[in-house]
């Protein structure tokens, strides 16, 4: 492979496009509002999703920069393109500086979505450079960039959100967190984060376990709401099964040493595909059949 050719998919490896799949979230808000048949604000709900996939990415690029000599002498890390020479300090940071503008640019105009990004790339800085290191806040942090994704999908556009979807995506958001973290354990000992010396095993499983719980009540609740009977009708009722399938089997590949890469790792399984085929299939249906 020449160069030429070499340079520009290391690039495109350093943004780690398949994270882009947490951005998502941004749609939440559209979806449950049922108001994708509104042109002009799907087309906002897209420039905020794009937003915050360049956002994301700068974020990506950042960290690697700044932890590339360490990445270098890591067993798996080093492959990565800043680590392994196949990107070069000056285009990682030339790149984060494009990626920067494109997400203002993409933002431009509308307050509350600056904000929502500028929280974003701040909280998620600290993260990556002190703050990774504080059990609880670490995870917290992680958490916290749903909720903003789920804000700009929402505030951000002028769309009201749900108190339900918010606490929703709260413990779902810290559910992930804490399974990260659990899948990380799994790693040898020279290969694990400082963190999960002040998480032990049992802990995390503790986490996991309430917020999973947390998760299914309000999704649950949700679910059964005047507010999901009006908008949605009966049939919101019917996903609540494959909810809890859903965050089931994601444990269990969580307690197989996977779920450390949730945008991969969820697209792994076929059976929770299969589910979230499922889920969007009857909600759906809620609105093209009620």
């Amino acid at each position: 492979m020449s160069s030429q050719t070499s340079l520009p998919l290391a690039l495109l490896r350093l943004m780690r496009p398949h994270q882009w799949l947490k951005n998502v979230f941004v749609f939440a808000g559209l979806m449950f509002s049922h108001t994708w048949h509104r042109s002009p604000l799907v087309e906002q709900v897209f420039w905020a999703f794009l937003a915050f996939c360049a956002a994301s990415s700068l974020v990506y690029i950042l960290n690697d920069w700044r932890d590339r000599t360490a990445d270098a002498q890591h067993p798996t890390k080093r492959r990565r393109p800043l680590a392994s020479g196949a990107v070069s300090p000056q285009a990682a940071l030339g790149l984060a500086a494009g990626l920067a503008l494109i997400a203002i640019g993409l933002a431009w105009g509308q307050t509350v979505l600056l904000l929502l990004l500028g929280c974003y790339v701040l909280l998620n800085l600290a993260y990556s450079w002190k703050l990774k290191h504080v059990p609880v806040v670490d995870v917290s942090i992680i958490a916290s960039g749903f909720m903003l994704r789920l804000l700009a999908g929402t505030v951000a556009v002028g769309i009201p959100p749900s108190r339900w979807l918010l606490l929703t995506g709260l413990f779902i958001a810290l559910f992930l967190g804490f399974a990260k973290r659990k899948a990380e354990t799994f790693h040898a000992p020279e290969q694990q984060r400082a963190v999960l010396e002040h998480y032990p095993p049992a802990l995390l499983d503790t986490f996991m376990a309430a917020m999973m719980t947390a998760t299914v009540i309000t999704y649950g609740l949700y679910a059964t709401s005047i507010e999901a009977l009006q908008q949605h009708g009966g049939r919101l009722i019917y996903t609540v099964p494959l909810v809890v399938f859903g965050l089931l089997r994601y444990t269990y590949q969580v307690h197989r040493g996977r779920g450390e890469d949730v945008s991969r790792d969820l697209l792994r399984d076929p059976w929770i595909v299969a589910a979230g085929i499922a889920w969007l299939a009857i909600f759906l249906a809620t609105r093209l059949w009620r």
